[in-house]
């Protein structure tokens, strides 16, 4: 019994080295290892249960020895990180992302440098973007102000140019992190209006406009140290879910797989009271919650945040205005790899 689960867990931490190296060496690599792992063991060598452990730890200690950068050929829409400074209540936000997408066209590239002010931070909204199956969602955070058009936050993978992809290249070193921040024309319009297949429903959260404060300044210091000090996305404990923990309401959240199985995450929270419902069911506030019929009909429209939130359960439009524009929107500035501009 001791022998057979010591060639259990070995195995396991041979799949494991395996897809280390297959993800972050090279699949050559990745088969010469497993090859050379079995020919060991099966030579009968002494006690060669212990041979995937010792290819284990030589692989563990080669894979933490991989660091993350900013300085790469990044995909166009992930080549600027975001970044704020604050000067009191302004926050001036830099490389925030305002792509077009045309109809039938190639997204066209724009960054902004806007300001806010926190004193007119209203409050603070949950998208949720499904894309197949109701059990994975990807959830974004939105910060709604009194005079300027709400902010978008969405915690992603950062990938190089032809980059795919893959939940399985997320469990390794494979992808950097990246939260990319812009208006919702951008970060909510791609994802009902360009992309095929995806839905998002949008809900109004219980967060006070100080706890809404408290929240936003985290994500500010999360983006200036993410510029500053690149990270590794994991699919298990650095991801877009991460997100969610910003409408906490300092409450602390319960063990439980809807945190795993993300696409529930709006159930939990409705049953947390975390998210403003009118006091409907939640099956109720959730069909009303997809914006995709409204976000495709107004399309490219100025008061595109407006519409999506007009009659829908929680909210109480104010109206918006657009922020004050410290420097115009950039198309075509050449950066560097990481994505700062060079001149």
């Amino acid at each position: 019994m001791r022998h057979l689960l010591l060639w259990f867990s070995g195995g396991i931490l041979l799949i494991w080295s395996f897809g280390a190296l297959w993800f972050d060496a090279s699949p050559l690599v990745a088969w010469g290892f497993l090859l050379a792992s079995l020919a060991a063991c099966m030579w009968g060598i002494r006690k060669s249960y212990f041979i995937p452990f010792l290819g284990f730890v030589i692989v563990l200690g080669w894979w933490l020895t991989l660091s993350p950068s900013n300085n790469r050929h990044w995909q166009e829409d992930v080549s600027r990180l975001p970044w704020a400074e604050t000067l009191g209540n302004i926050v001036i936000f830099h490389n925030l992302r305002a792509f077009d997408y045309p109809a039938n066209g190639k997204p066209i590239p724009a960054w902004e440098t806007l300001s806010y002010d926190l004193n007119e931070l209203e409050g603070m909204d949950l998208a949720m973007n499904y894309w197949g199956s109701s059990l994975i969602a990807h959830p974004i955070i939105i910060f709604r102000f009194r005079n300027a058009p709400p902010l978008a936050f969405s915690i992603e993978t950062r990938r190089e140019d032809m980059e795919e992809y893959s939940a399985l290249a997320g469990l390794y070193r494979k992808y950097e992190q990246i939260v990319v921040a812009g208006g919702e024309r951008d970060i909510l319009r791609v994802r009902t209006n360009h992309r095929k297949g995806e839905d998002v429903y949008l809900y109004s959260t219980a967060a006070t406009p100080e706890k809404a404060r408290k929240r936003l300044l985290e994500y500010i210091t999360l983006i200036n140290s993410l510029r500053d000090n690149p990270r590794w996305y994991n699919v298990l404990t650095s991801n877009c879910t991460t997100a969610i923990l910003s409408i906490r309401n300092e409450a602390p959240l319960p063990h439980d797989i809807r945190l795993l199985l993300n696409g529930k995450l709006d159930e939990m929270l409705y049953e947390l009271g975390f998210l403003k419902n009118d006091g409907l069911p939640f099956e109720t506030l959730k069909q009303r919650a997809l914006i995709n019929p409204v976000a495709v009909a107004v399309e490219d429209s100025q008061d595109f945040s407006q519409k999506i939130r007009e009659s829908r359960p929680g909210f109480e439009i104010n109206g918006s205005s657009k922020p004050r524009i410290l420097s115009p929107p950039s198309k075509t500035l050449p950066t560097t790899p990481s994505g700062e501009i060079t001149q």
